[in-house]
């Protein structure tokens, strides 16, 4: 059973996740800022906001699978030095290329941060129970960086430079690098194997071509170049697919693929924060540049939405020992479909309310149930092997909201452009932003109506992407209900 030094740890270990929560929700409420000073196109403004995930979901099996080799602990660490050092190249930023750059970098540290301590949770808490427990504390903290996040920033962003916003992963790195030594205990794969670097490029290799293929198709169609990016990325995930199977230390398991329970929770994962974080990019900026809310005020009012989420974590710890984990995960979802689509009756100059409602069964409702797939995942493998199964667990995680903002925003963003008129100017059609900046240099009647046609065109471009996010919450769910379909506490006897 665990003692005080085990729940002292199990503290440190949140301090990353809030970190990761944090810097995700604060930069919704910063791309208005970003768009009016940097100038970045409607790609960019995805490729800053997603290009983050992307490297960590590229990199997060390896880093995992490091971990297993040269020590959890010292992985986490060597992250927290890497991610605070790009956090400051970040907030100092003088061009969206250069910002762009930032956010991979700080994805590379990332990457070393999460399956570290979903991992070393795993191996603190040996009892099922605590350990679910602490996985419900460790979705919280999530929920939690979600709240601090935005009202932190939207503080910042009143007082001071957009840039600050990054500033603010400084001081939890240094914290995390002064308690992490003494409280957090080392934990690696006694006998990891051969390390295969070629594996490693594969993994990085096959996804980037991928993503980018999407985000030109969502540019300019199916053209040549984004067909074969598509094509290109496929092929090279095939061969590190067909490389795994070969390789007697793989840095993919697909062994663990073959557990029903292992392989659904991991899809569940990607598609639950897929239409979660698709959201999370959309409403800070109908918060701020529809209904006219200062980021301070917009923050709070998605306080609702992270105290449902935290309360669905903690509620998907208690729930578990009476009801089937089929049930709780399936049931989560549908309250995120619900949520959903109260955001199809959104409008372009009120729906304050349909916003809190929709968020709070969306992120209550996602949280309950990544709580319970997370657990799945990592008492399904071998304590030896579980910085690289808290990897794959991680990987759709971030996966998924990268493909959430990617195809999600991309989606928002072609019914936008399409929504404007003639004759509108062009840096106005990119994005809501850069139409609120070209307006503030017109005369009042031109202005006044470039804003109605460019926020009628954002929220018709929410609705669709609303409808999109139901469809795939609905599916999950079913999913769920169908496949997870085990005797109540599943989640205990993997």
């Amino acid at each position: 059973m665990a003692g005080r030094r085990q729940w002292w740890s199990l503290a440190v270990l949140v301090l990353p996740v809030l970190l990761i929560s944090v810097d995700m929700t604060v930069l919704g409420f910063a791309l208005p800022y970003l768009s009016e000073d940097l100038a970045p196109t409607g790609a960019q403004q995805l490729w800053i906001v997603d290009i983050y995930s992307f490297m960590l979901a590229g990199l997060l099996v390896l880093m995992g699978t490091l971990g297993d080799r040269v020590g959890r602990r010292k992985l986490l660490l060597t992250g927290a030095v890497a991610f605070g050092a790009a956090s400051v190249l970040a907030a100092f930023s003088t061009s969206a290329m250069m910002l762009i750059l930032a956010r991979a970098l700080l994805g590379v540290g990332g990457a070393t941060l999460m399956p570290s301590t979903l991992s070393l949770i795993r191996s603190i808490f040996a009892d099922a129970r605590q350990r679910r427990f602490a996985i419900a504390v460790w979705s919280a903290g999530f929920s939690g960086g979600m709240a601090v996040g935005p009202v932190l920033g939207g503080y910042l962003l009143e007082h001071f430079w957009w840039g600050s916003v990054f500033l603010i992963n400084v001081p939890v790195m240094a914290l995390l690098l002064v308690a992490g030594p003494f409280l957090l205990p080392e934990a690696r794969d006694p006998n990891p194997g051969r390390f295969d670097p070629a594996s490693a490029v594969l993994s990085l290799a096959a996804m980037l071509p991928v993503v980018y293929g999407i985000k030109l198709v969502a540019e300019h169609g199916f053209t040549f170049t984004a067909v074969v990016a598509i094509l290109a990325g496929l092929a090279l995930g095939a061969l590190f697919v067909r490389r795994q199977r070969k390789l007697d230390d793989p840095m993919l398991d697909l062994k663990l693929f073959a557990d029903r329970t292992f392989s659904v929770s991991v899809v569940t994962n990607l598609l639950g924060v897929f239409a979660l974080v698709g959201l999370l990019f959309l409403i800070p900026q109908y918060l701020q540049l529809v209904l006219g809310f200062s980021p301070l005020v917009a923050a709070l009012w998605m306080i609702p939405a992270t105290v449902a989420g935290i309360a669905g974590a903690f509620a998907a710890a208690q729930l578990a020992k009476h009801f089937r984990t089929s049930t709780l995960v399936g049931g989560g979802l549908l309250a995120g479909v619900a949520g959903f689509l109260v955001l199809t009756q959104l409008g372009a100059e009120s729906g304050l309310g349909a916003v809190v409602i929709a968020f709070v069964l969306v992120g209550g409702g996602v949280a309950q149930s990544e709580t319970l797939t997370n657990d799945l995942v990592v008492s399904a493998a071998p304590p030896a092997r579980a910085g690289a199964a808290s990897a794959i667990s991680e990987t759709g995680y971030e996966l998924g909201g990268a493909l959430g903002t990617a195809i999600l925003g991309s989606i928002a963003t072609a019914v936008y452009r399409g929504g404007h008129a003639e004759g509108t100017p062009d840096a106005a059609r990119e994005t809501l932003g850069a139409a609120v900046g070209a307006a503030a240099h017109l005369p009042a009647e031109q202005a006044q109506a470039l804003l109605a046609t460019a926020r009628a065109a954002f929220v018709q471009g929410v609705h669709v992407t609303a409808w999109a996010g139901a469809a795939v919450l609905l599916y999950t769910s079913v999913q769920a209900f169908v496949l997870l379909n085990r005797k109540k506490n599943s989640a205990v006897r993997i």
